[in-house]
């Protein structure tokens, strides 16, 4: 088999073990070993995948190391400003998001959406996706579209996941969040990050690309130019 065959199955076990203990087997699962246990080992599993992944990526990119287009310079922009704003998203997402689970506390309201919540009402999810998509922008080659493909999909498939189950668990307030806010980024209009998100996020965006040069990769961001 070859290498990016191997890598191929492995993306797809992370994306498969993902959706099959986040859904149809999570009830299951907890019943058996509890949420403690559930969280553990869905983390394991996600781990151990992580590391097959890894451990296949290198041969998979030297098996078919030619880049399938070349972006130029503005791709490395647009790449930059994608990461800038998933950056925003996924640090604005940590604060007052409705999505993670509150045991035991049942949800009769959500507030108005603000900050990234006005952006999208997935802003971690669709944060991933779009440091996804940088990747494979910038780095056409098979190994990093296969990677970057399994995590969009991951993320955009969870995030339409997401709003089935708390539909379903919470109901009306969820319908009425869904009415006002957009999956897909400005859907509902422009509207701005609050200063925590943009500041955060920002900071989170220049130390990761200025660490991606640093630490031997290919230089990133602002630093590439």
């Amino acid at each position: 088999m070859t290498a990016l065959a191997w890598l191929i199955i492995a993306a797809i076990a992370f994306v498969g073990t993902h959706f099959l203990l986040s859904h149809p087997l999570r009830a299951a699962t907890i019943r058996m070993i509890g949420e403690r246990g559930f969280a553990g080992a869905y983390s394991l599993i996600a781990l151990i995948i992580l590391w097959w992944i890894s451990r296949a990526y290198g041969p998979a990119s030297a098996e078919a190391p030619q880049p399938l287009w070349d972006g130029g310079k503005a791709g490395w922009i647009v790449a930059t400003l994608l990461m800038w704003l998933g950056s925003i998203l996924f640090v604005g997402s940590l604060r007052r998001n409705p999505a993670f689970p509150r045991p035991g506390k049942p949800v009769t309201k959500i507030d108005e959406p603000r900050g990234v919540f006005a952006i999208t009402r997935h802003p971690m999810n669709i944060g991933f996706a779009l440091w996804a998509l940088v990747h494979a922008i910038v780095n056409p080659v098979a190994a990093a579209l296969i990677v970057s493909a399994a995590i969009v999909i991951l993320a955009i498939g969870g995030s339409f996941g997401q709003d089935v189950k708390k539909e379903r668990l919470i109901g009306g307030p969820w319908r009425d969040w869904k009415a006002k806010t957009s999956f897909i980024p400005f859907g509902r209009g422009f509207a701005l990050p609050d200063g925590f998100a943009f500041i955060a996020g920002t900071i989170l965006w220049l130390a990761a690309t200025w660490a991606h040069g640093a630490l031997g990769y290919r230089p990133a961001g602002i630093w590439a130019f």
